[in-house]
């Protein structure tokens, strides 16, 4: 499976083609990956399909049926088809059925129960298969569904506006709006991809938030609030508009303060220690993928110490706001030497009208 044959420009488009199909399902397949497949013969994609939430056929079988007849046909596929009985049958065994004659796959799944055995099924039975079409994108659209399964724990992206001068508010709190129109429409489209959004109680105290992906998608992420002392404003967005649930994870077992709070509709789960970690672990018992970080600093540091974060997204306004004790998107980590600083790998930079997003991983 390493030995990598010519791969063609046509495999790269429609390698890219199961990707925009993928895509399609974005935030709606967790702890599923998100998949794409198209049937190809003759050069002419005859059918085409994207697994669109858990407990639903994958997406080759989609394209299987969107073809009718894939027999000596060749099967393009992000992920590796399973070979594994699961809450669906194995999809290798379809393809095998379909008699098709080739599957051009973008990755091996790092899922345990798959790891190379959906490849080896296929082979076993005659068919060609052709691994590392794309690779890289293929691994960038489910980088939050393998880390989960490498590491058992959601995949954490801290996201933070700040003006040039590192600052994400005024000395008086007030944030609205450190960048541009243009920014913010992608913060929207990003949480439409995400499972879940975290912040803490001073945000919902300061900025209101609704944190939702504001009619760009049907899906909205589920809403995470930390608070250690649920002293929470009883009239807020979060449990105003219903667009989405909204869970309150907290210290505090006081009875009267919880009921104020589940009478809005909210949900509250009461911990022993209300750490990132113990959140994050909670999240990846309900299924949980992609979790994004919109928090202040405070909250910010102690996600970051804590393991729970992998990416950073910065968008960058250009303006000054100045103010000593203006906040700063991430908190004291402790650390007093610059050598001691956190390095990010994989950097891209982007300019989005008048903002710069720098994008980058932690060192794990």
């Amino acid at each position: 499976m390493t030995d990598k044959p010519l791969i063609s420009a046509f495999d790269r488009e429609m390698m890219h083609k199961c990707l925009q199909l993928a895509q399609r399902a974005a935030g709606q397949t967790s702890p599923n990956p998100l998949v794409g497949s198209v049937v190809v013969k003759d050069g002419v994609i005859i059918g085409s399909g994207f697994h669109p939430g858990v407990g639903q056929p994958h997406a080759e079988v989609f394209a299987l049926q969107d073809a009718q007849d894939a027999q000596g046909a060749t099967v393009y596929v992000n992920l590796e088809p399973c070979n594994h009985y699961g809450r669906t049958p194995p999809c290798s065994d379809a393809l095998i059925r379909a008699q098709v004659a080739k599957v051009v796959t973008g990755m091996v799944d790092p899922d345990p129960r798959v790891a190379g055995g959906g490849i080896k099924k296929l082979r076993d039975a005659g068919i060609e298969v052709v691994v590392g079409v794309e690779e890289t994108a293929c691994r960038q659209l489910n980088e939050a569904f393998v880390h989960r399964i490498l590491h058992q724990q959601p995949f954490g992206i801290l996201k933070y506006a700040m003006t040039l001068d590192g600052k994400i508010a005024t000395t008086t709190g007030h944030s609205a709006w450190v960048t541009s129109k243009a920014s913010r429409h992608l913060v929207h489209q990003l949480r439409s991809t995400c499972d879940a959004v975290i912040i803490g109680g001073n945000t919902v105290r300061q900025d209101n938030p609704s944190l939702t992906s504001h009619g760009l998608s049907e899906h909205n992420p589920l809403r995470v609030v930390m608070s250690r002392s649920l002293d929470l404003p009883a009239d807020c967005n979060l449990w105003q508009d219903r667009l989405a649930e909204t869970l309150i994870f907290t210290e505090n077992n006081d009875s009267r303060q919880q009921q104020i709070l589940l009478s809005k509709k909210t949900n509250i789960i009461t911990v022993a220690a209300l750490t990132p970690k113990t959140v994050m672990e909670h999240l990846y018992q309900r299924g949980i993928s992609k979790v994004l970080w919109e928090c202040g600093g405070r909250l910010a540091a102690k996600a970051i110490a804590d393991g729970t974060i992998q990416k950073v997204m910065t968008f960058i306004a250009p303006k000054i706001i100045g103010g000593t004790d203006a906040p700063s998107p991430v908190g004291d980590l402790g650390l007093n030497l610059m050598t001691e600083a956190l390095p990010l790998k994989q950097i891209t930079t982007k300019v989005i009208d008048s903002d710069i997003l720098i994008e980058g991983y932690l060192e794990s």
